[in-house]
Formats: C-alpha cells, structure tokens, sequence
C-alpha cells in the first residue's frame, strides 16, 4: 500500500533542527508534502541564517522516504529563507498577566541576524543544561561588566526567570512608552528586562513556542536600550526555541558556557559548544561554577563535584578557561537578597574572580 503524505509528513518529526532538540515540522522548516505521479516532493523552508541548513538534513529526509513503500523518487523543493521574525511589523506578545509588551512601529524588511542598534557588544550566557547557576554568572558578569562602560541584562529565561530576584527588582513592573516600546528597569546602574516584570508573582508561563519567540523578539527589537556599551543574555539551559529565535534574530558578539566540574555537566558543555558554533557565534570561553565548597566556619575548600573539569573541557574544545567560582554561601545569600555579590562585598575574594571574568570577556 502506498504511502501518505500525512504518513510522510509524521515521520519527519523524528528529524531534528540540527544543534536543537525540536524537529523540523514543529520548526516549521517542512512547508508541504506531496506525492503525485509516483513521486514525492517534499518544500523546505529553512530560516534566514542558516545557509547549510537543507544540506545537513537532506540524508536523514532521504532514509525516511525511502522506508516507505511507493514513496520514491524524492524531490526536495527550497523556497527562500523564512523572513526574520524580528523585522517588519512586531506583534505585541499575548497571553501574560498584567501589562504586556508593546507594538513595535514597522520596520524595513531585513534578512539575517541583525545587531541592536546603540549597543556595541553582545554578550550570550548558556549553559548546556539547567542547575549550574547560570543566571548568578550572568548577573555576576553583567554588574562586573558596569566597570567596563553602560550595561545591560536581558533575561531570556522566558519560563524560569530569575534575574528580577537577584536584582531586587521582583516587585517592579517594566513600563511601556507612548511609542509602545518597552523601558526596561534599571537596577544596580545597569538597565534589566524580564518576562517577570510583566506577569504576577509565581505565575507559570504556558506557552507554545511562537507566543515565546513573539515576546523575546519585542525583548530585542522594541526595547528602548539606548546606548550600551554591553548586552549581556541570560539564556535558558539547554538548546530551544529561545536560541533558535536568538540564532535567526540578533547579531550575538561572543558567548560564554558556564558548567560545574563534575561528568555529567562538562558533557553538556559540548553541545552548548556547539550551540553556539550553529548559530555562529564565538565562544568567549567556559566558566566554572562551584567549583568547590567553602566551610562558612574554617573557609577551607571542599571539592564536592570534583576538581578541574571546567579547565579539561576547555583544553579538549580549544577554549579559554575563564575562571572558578567556588560555592560559598555568600554568593547564595547575596542573590538571594538581590544585591549579587559584586555589589553587596565588592572585597571579598569571590567578586574579584567575578571581575577578573569579566574583564577577559571585556578584551576577548
């Protein structure tokens, strides 16, 4: 029995966008599947940014077809990249509490990653995988980063943020101009936006993936940032929809990947790696996070999640090692206040390496 082009189309979900874990009819990469005249052509759409793209996924498209009785031969049609959703005209985001992003006015239609216009560097923060105190690292940085020149932090943890809490900026909500562009918060000396500054307290955010990718791109392109000398990205963990829409979307200067010294984490660090090389960025180097506990009673240094990892993963993938934070309670109780350490004990030995971090990304 033939096959369907429903069959066909079902089957390719089990192709992934390369570097991510969604596949590519959820991506909307497969525009259509039609089988006529015993052929069967599949239209791809790739997005702006992507140029090898249909070329990495064309072998695995191939082996599907071809498992299916009566499906050969296999046509593949290429339309032109997908506009940026970033560029025409922006759509307020829908579905949070409270107040919600503005509309952007209309903007000429432009293809590929594009910079924000008055910020000179772009600064993403990533981590493979959840749990590695990424979002202290980006505050850390971004607040060290103030030495340097007029910083700003976008937290583009859409479902987790968590960057409004170690700012104490939770109760703050962000503003919209007449104009319809977002004010961001300004906390610190540094400017902050957030998804928490536009919903109530401990409300979850339950949304598919173009609702996500509509809000950070009015993060991007419908903030009113000014004149910045950095933009430092707090990235969720893990590869998705965030970074996908970043990849397609902003003109990103370096990336830095945080990890903790143990196995499991420095495996993650490689497809953070390779995250970032899909989405041509430069990686700035790695940053290890716990990298021993801190007695808060004698001050020795205990090596809980292991030792040196942070430094062995960096070797292996050609990467600077940008340093160690060690797990101290100071740094927990501190954000947890919202005044990071940086801030509240510029002295102590923690905010050094923090500043010590900041001004390799600050030369890189």
């Amino acid at each position: 029995m033939a096959a369907s082009s429903d069959e066909i189309l079902e089957a390719l979900k089990k192709v992934k966008f390369p570097g991510f874990s969604r596949d590519i009819v959820s991506f909307g990469v497969v525009r259509g599947v039609a089988i006529a005249d015993g052929k069967t052509t599949i239209t791809l759409a790739p997005p702006s940014g992507t140029p090898n793209l249909v070329e990495q996924i064309t072998p695995e498209i191939e082996g599907i077809v071809a498992g299916f009785p009566g499906a050969a031969p296999l046509a593949i049609v290429v339309e032109e990249p997908a506009q940026n959703p970033a560029q025409g005209r922006q759509q307020p985001a829908q579905g949070g509490e409270g107040s919600q992003p503005g509309q952007a006015p209309a903007q000429p239609a432009q293809r590929g990653p594009q910079p924000i216009p008055g910020v000179k560097r772009i600064i993403a923060v990533a981590s493979g995988k959840g749990g590695v105190g990424k979002s202290t690292v980006a505050a850390n940085l971004a607040l060290s980063l103030a030495g340097h020149g007029t910083v700003g932090l976008m937290d583009a943890d859409i479902y987790g943020p968590s960057v409004p809490l170690m700012l104490a900026a939770e109760d703050q909500k962000a503003k919209v101009s007449q104009e319809k562009h977002i004010r961001p918060v300004e906390v610190h000396g540094i400017r902050m936006v957030s998804m928490a500054l536009f919903v109530e307290k401990e409300r979850p955010i339950i949304w598919r993936g173009p609702m996500l990718s509509k809000l950070l791109n009015e993060f991007i392109r419908n903030t009113e940032w000014g004149e910045l000398d950095y933009l430092v990205l707090d990235l969720p963990p893990g590869t998705g929809d965030v970074q996908l829409t970043i990849s397609q979307t902003l003109q990103v200067d370096g990336g830095v990947i945080v990890t903790t010294p143990q196995d499991v984490a420095l495996a993650d660090v490689r497809r953070g790696v390779r995250m970032f090389k899909q989405m041509n960025v430069p990686v700035l180097g790695v940053v290890e996070n716990m990298s021993g506990l801190v007695c808060s009673q004698c001050g020795l240094e205990s090596d809980i999640f292991g030792s040196g990892g942070g430094t062995r993963i960096a070797e292996e993938l050609g990467l600077p090692f940008l340093g160690e934070i060690p797990l101290t309670p100071a740094v927990r109780e501190q954000g947890d206040a919202g005044a990071p350490i940086v801030v509240a004990a510029p002295d102590h030995e923690v905010a050094g390496r923090f500043r010590g971090i900041a001004e390799s990304v600050a030369t890189a």
